[in-house]
């Protein structure tokens, strides 16, 4: 045996208090970039490479959410769960998060086809969010569940993000609606999973496993980030097919 696996197995405070501690030392709010965006240093085109660039990971997500539900065989977590399809997806005429994004996209001035299209897309930006459908499809369901924990810190960012937007860039005022839904949905999603989490890792080593799990999910958000920074901030190098901002 291991030597995690023959640990002391943390109580369900202890666990959670190290997937908190995940969070506020990788979550990807200490981001170069989210500083920039949130102190008003960002251009307008840097902010069209944002919104376009996240898009690939808004769109994917709800793929990941039919991955990870289509593993479980328990009908009351799949219940739980499937309200997130709803929530991105959008359901019986209804927009949900991804048309939401699309509005914040087309509020930059970018056009939806254009965006839908992710033909631009920053090739890491691309490669780090199929990693996460990769995690997703081959880890344990544990690992998958404990990967979406990163909305545990996602209420934080995106208040401050909302009154950073409106302040520096009241242009955005039209394409806002995605973080105000965010702001009453992640909180409920991320309570669900971590109560999961919680019950479901037994042992120190399925602990361990969930923990990990959490820091890889950080360090993909945190990957597209660099990607973002480099691409479009310093040094500014956007690779070959990638979006190129037209600045005034």
């Amino acid at each position: 045996m291991t030597a995690i696996a023959e640990s002391r197995t943390l109580s369900s405070e202890e666990l959670e208090a190290r997937l908190r501690a995940v969070g506020e030392e990788r979550y990807h709010h200490r981001h170069p970039f989210h500083l920039l965006m949130h102190e008003g240093k960002l251009t307008r085109g840097q902010l069209q490479a944002w919104a376009l660039n996240r898009y690939y990971y808004q769109s994917r997500i709800p793929i990941k959410d039919s991955l990870l539900l289509a593993r479980s065989d328990d009908a009351a977590f799949r219940l739980a769960w499937r309200k997130r399809l709803v929530d991105h997806d959008g359901e019986s005429g209804r927009g949900g998060g991804i048309a939401r994004w699309l509005l914040l996209a087309e509020a930059t001035g970018l056009d939806r086809d254009r965006v839908q299209s992710c033909r631009e897309v920053l090739p890491a930006v691309r490669y780090a969010v199929d990693a996460y459908l990769d995690l997703v499809t081959r880890k344990s369901l544990l690992e998958a569940v404990a990967s979406s924990l990163t909305e545990l810190f996602s209420g934080r960012l995106i208040a401050l993000r909302l009154d950073a937007l409106r302040r520096h860039y009241p242009w955005l005022a039209k394409g806002l609606d995605y973080f105000e839904a965010r702001l009453s949905q992640a909180p409920e999603d991320a309570q669900f999973a971590l109560a999961w989490v919680r019950e479901n890792a037994r042992s120190r080593a399925e602990q361990e496993l969930a923990i990990a799990a959490l820091r890889t999910k950080c360090d993909i958000l945190w990957a597209q980030l660099d990607a973002l920074y480099f691409a479009y901030v310093q040094p500014g190098w956007p690779p070959p097919g990638a979006f190129r901002p037209q600045e005034p």
